[in-house]
């Protein structure tokens, strides 16, 4: 009937491991080319901010008078106090780039006559990722590592006295009243940790970006030649039962990258965060099983236990000659499992999505297991 063509039209098509169609299908997939300099504006990692609390409000200065009553007193009231400045971490937020340079909080109101005192201000809140570190000379004085968690970055002033305050049996009249103080003014650095569920680690040109384009919706830089991407990307992988792993693409490693060479530094720091490791190795090159103990070493060297994570190996590019003969030697040498994939025709993706789903629901009930509460997306 027509609607039953019609549902078969709209239903999405089936995965399959094995079927050539399948492959022929996602190698034809297109996404719209973008440079890694023009992701470069999307994606920041660290920010130096200067925040200033909300000034308090002054002090009011009155006196009290109405009919029958001339000396009816002092009745100025206080001055409300400034608004604070809040980092809160937010799920939604996926970079530093929204983030600007300079916030300040909002000012208190200025205390008025008949004892009304000043309304606060309202205080500022400034959205930022979760796994947002926050530094100050260098020190870490906050760690947002879970979605509404927040951070007062400089306190608002406290508002000042009116001179209703100063009343007293020896001051019948004060005259005088405090200013509001000024908000805390501090210079502080922003820094980003990827937060996702896996982590491609490899070198250069293993085809990470292509990896990652493959199995998400995410459009990282790809070329043919190496340190294409210079920034980390984070893609979705959609399950059916509507469960999502976020996959981040590490720039490619070098070796002594633990020792800051390169951006070996800079790059590290994102793979803490991951819960569990995707080693992408080139098949195609000689003796790939040395690109795994290489890149187990750096990782080691920079936080010890950090190569012991839950991890799968992912041989790439088994669509090249070469990489079909180098796959049973890797698999020898290799004690954890390796999944041979084609990130350029799609073969074998399927068997790597239902193993990150293994590992993904793994990491789940140990968090659960724990008392603590699973990263979301």
């Amino acid at each position: 009937s027509p609607w039953k063509a019609l549902l078969l039209l709209l239903s999405p098509p089936a995965f399959s491991t094995s079927c050539a169609r399948c492959a022929k299908d996602r190698r034809l997939r297109q996404k719209r080319a973008i440079s890694e300099r023009q992701l470069t504006r999307y994606f920041v990692d660290q920010r130096k901010v200067r925040v200033v609390g909300g000034q308090g409000g002054d002090g009011g200065h009155s006196f009290h008078s109405e009919p029958r009553k001339v000396f009816g007193g002092p009745d100025g009231g206080n001055g409300g106090d400034g608004g604070h400045v809040i980092f809160k971490a937010d799920q939604q937020m996926k970079s530093l780039s929204s983030v600007f340079r300079f916030y300040q909080g909002f000012h208190g109101e200025r205390g008025g006559s008949k004892n009304c005192y000043g309304a606060n201000g309202a205080h500022l809140y400034v959205k930022v990722p979760v796994g947002t570190l926050v530094k100050e000379d260098g020190e870490v004085v906050a760690d947002l590592t879970q979605h509404g968690e927040e951070y007062i970055a400089a306190h608002g002033g406290a508002g000042g006295r009116g001179n209703r305050f100063f009343l007293s049996n020896e001051n019948r009249a004060p005259t005088f009243f405090t200013p509001g103080e000024p908000g805390q003014e501090r210079v502080l650095h922003l820094e980003l940790k990827t937060t996702a569920h896996a982590g491609l680690v490899g070198f250069p040109n293993a085809g990470k970006s292509s990896l990652l384009r493959a199995i998400s919706r995410a459009k990282p830089a790809v070329a043919a030649y190496p340190f294409t991407t210079l920034n980390p990307h984070v893609g979705i992988v959609h399950y059916q039962d509507y469960e999502q792993v976020a996959v981040a693409d590490i720039p490619g490693l070098i070796k002594g990258a633990h020792q800051n060479r390169g951006l070996g530094m800079a790059f590290l720091k994102h793979i803490e965060r991951c819960r569990f490791l995707l080693y992408v190795l080139d098949l195609s090159v000689p003796q790939p099983w040395s690109q795994l103990q290489d890149l187990k070493h750096e990782l080691e060297a920079y936080e010890k236990g950090l190569s012991e994570r839950p991890c799968v190996v992912v041989g790439n590019k088994v669509d090249l000659a070469q990489s079909r003969i180098n796959l049973p030697l890797l698999r020898e040498q290799v004690a954890a499992r390796v999944i041979a994939v084609s990130a350029l025709t799609g073969e074998n993706l399927e068997e790597l999505l239902l193993h990150l789903r293994e590992l993904y629901d793994t990491y789940v009930k140990t968090e659960q297991s724990q008392g603590q509460s699973p990263v979301k997306w």
